[in-house]
């Protein structure tokens, strides 16, 4: 249900951060870390299931959109996730 804007206390303006904002230069994250780090979490942090899912729908879009500013390196194994990095 929609709601009125008068009803909240702090409206901020929508902002993505550039991905060289978000990642070091030297690392490679997995797409649960980028995703952490989008929302100020450290990338070790343990979320629940819920919780990681609202994060990839803010982090695999910002990555899509800033795709050729990542490079990629595959799993070490089928069941893990790949890593991004800073091109």
């Amino acid at each position: 249900m929609p709601r009125q804007k008068s009803e909240f206390d702090d409206l901020r303006p929508l902002e993505f951060r550039e991905p060289d904002e978000v990642l070091e230069d030297e690392q490679m994250y997995t797409i649960y870390e980028v995703g952490r780090l989008l929302q100020g979490l450290d990338p070790d942090a343990d979320l629940d299931v819920e919780t990681e899912n609202v994060l990839m729908d803010w982090a695999i879009p910002w990555m899509l959109k800033n795709s050729e500013q990542f490079v990629f390196a595959e799993p070490e194994d089928d069941s893990e996730p790949g890593y991004y990095g800073l091109a």
